[in-house]
């Protein structure tokens, strides 16, 4: 018998802690997590024996249950926990057994499990955009003067220095890390009962007989002693169909995604064998050219970046939900939230590789600086041009100097040394320093510096 999924197609998430924290296993910890956190804070409200807390809290050991029996059993149902309660209810003491989901509906444990999945996952992966941070700092501080050429729509533009471009990664990683942060805090707890009114929970507390809202106040109490065994947020209202946690934790995933996948692009693109200006320590090989050495990390977290949106996707078309509980809707969720958790823990993991082992050339970047003949600097010669001769008058010298040097295959400085006799409002100008690429990189070094002072 095959195993179900050991990750052959998905080498990004493969051996990731993400891999491990959002397992078939893992989840049904967490929703035996949920169920024993349930019974115990009954148990702390006075809603149930104390004992009864400790005795399911004892038995919810996923190690105990079959994992793909009760996957098989889900489908009589649509979902895992009703033939898990009735495992884990079998399993405890027969007088605990009365309070085994009391209450509760199978989706308010489905919920708070991918919350707790979702919460562990994140501390992976904020360690891993920690850790992919400090290296690329390390970067940005090594080469904030190391000159190279700015590119847009592929071509050289400008020249900008690797420093910049690093502290630009950098931006991004902690863009992402303080989304997560602040999405992870905000991870809650689901209960609410059939129809997200607690109703079960009064109808099961004992000599509520006052009619001064008391009771309410107790199953408020119960909702917020329960957030707090499982170490998650107080809800305001049940969630069972206003799914902004679910939302929210898809916009910072996929966010994460895209910013681990702008470093993964650039390092491609740097990393090609006719730029080479990057390159990974740890290259991958072919299975058929000796000679490669392949971008592997960055392919992997391109890969993620361009799945991520999609899943992404779905998660938010998943806001339409309808009635007190929906048909589908939330369903749908289960294993896009699960996929973008792997894809987004691989990628951080590889982000952080990436980093730590990226080599730097910095002499394919003064290389390629010269691959212009000068022309990447035509910027900063039309801004001199213009204060001598005028706006118009500086675009056409430099336009034709620019043909001729490109037709001629000539260096620029060269081609400029012969128009500025023809222009005497340019004489005395040092062609050499101002068609030097070098010389032209603005405040990159004092931006890499403004970037580094984030912490």
């Amino acid at each position: 018998m095959y195993e179900s999924d050991a990750g052959l197609l998905a080498p990004g998430r493969a051996g990731s802690p993400a891999e491990a924290t959002t397992g078939d296993s893992a989840f049904l910890q967490a929703m035996l997590d949920a169920e024993a956190a349930l019974t115990r804070a009954q148990s702390a409200c006075g809603l149930a024996p104390a004992d009864a807390g400790r005795a399911v809290t004892e038995t919810a050991d996923a190690d105990r249950f079959d994992v793909r029996d009760l996957a098989r059993r889900a489908r009589s149902g649509g979902n895992p926990v009703i033939p898990l309660v009735a495992d884990l209810t079998a399993a405890v003491p027969e007088d605990a057994r009365p309070y085994v989901h009391r209450g509760a509906t199978s989706q308010d444990i489905l919920d708070t499990a991918a919350m707790l999945v979702a919460s562990r996952t994140l501390a992976t992966v904020l360690d891993d955009l920690e850790r992919a941070a400090v290296e690329v700092a390390r970067h940005a501080t090594t080469h904030r003067d190391t000159q190279m050429a700015g590119r847009t729509l592929t071509q050289h533009a400008v020249p900008t220095t690797f420093g910049l471009k690093a502290a630009g990664w950098r931006a991004l990683i902690l863009d992402a890390r303080d989304r997560l942060t602040a999405v992870r805090a905000s991870l809650p707890a689901q209960l609410g009962g059939a129809a997200g009114t607690l109703a079960a929970f009064s109808a099961f507390s004992v000599a509520q007989e006052d009619t001064d809202g008391q009771g309410e106040a107790d199953l408020f109490a119960l909702v917020a002693a329960y957030a707090r065994e499982l170490g998650l947020a107080e809800p305001v209202l049940p969630w069972h169909t206003l799914r902004t946690p679910i939302a929210d934790l898809a916009g910072a995933l996929a966010f994460t995604a895209g910013a681990l996948g702008k470093m993964a692009a650039d390092v491609l693109t740097l990393s090609r064998t006719e730029i080479g200006e990057v390159e990974e320590e740890e290259w991958g090989g072919s299975s058929a050219l000796p000679h490669k050495a392949n971008p592997v990390h960055a392919t992997l977290i391109a890969a993620a970046a361009r799945r991520a949106p999609g899943l992404a996707a779905t998660l938010y078309g998943s806001l339409t939900a309808e009635d007190e509980r929906p048909a589908g809707a939330w369903h749908a969720e289960w294993e896009p939230l699960r996929d973008l958790l792997r894809l987004v823990g691989g990628a951080a993991r590889d982000g952080a590789a990436l980093a730590a082992g990226l080599r730097v050339v910095p002499y394919a970047m003064r290389e390629n600086l010269q691959l212009t003949d000068g022309l990447i600097v035509s910027e900063r010669l039309a801004a001199v041009f213009a204060g001598r001769i005028g706006r118009a008058r500086a675009r056409e010298v430099l336009s034709g100097a620019a043909d001729r040097a490109r037709s001629e295959t000539a260096d620029l400085s060269d081609v400029l040394f012969d128009v500025l006799r023809e222009e005497p409002e340019l004489a005395g100008l040092d062609l050499a320093e101002l068609t030097d690429p070098t010389r032209y990189t603005g405040s990159a070094g004092l931006l890499t510096d403004r970037a580094l002072e984030r912490r």
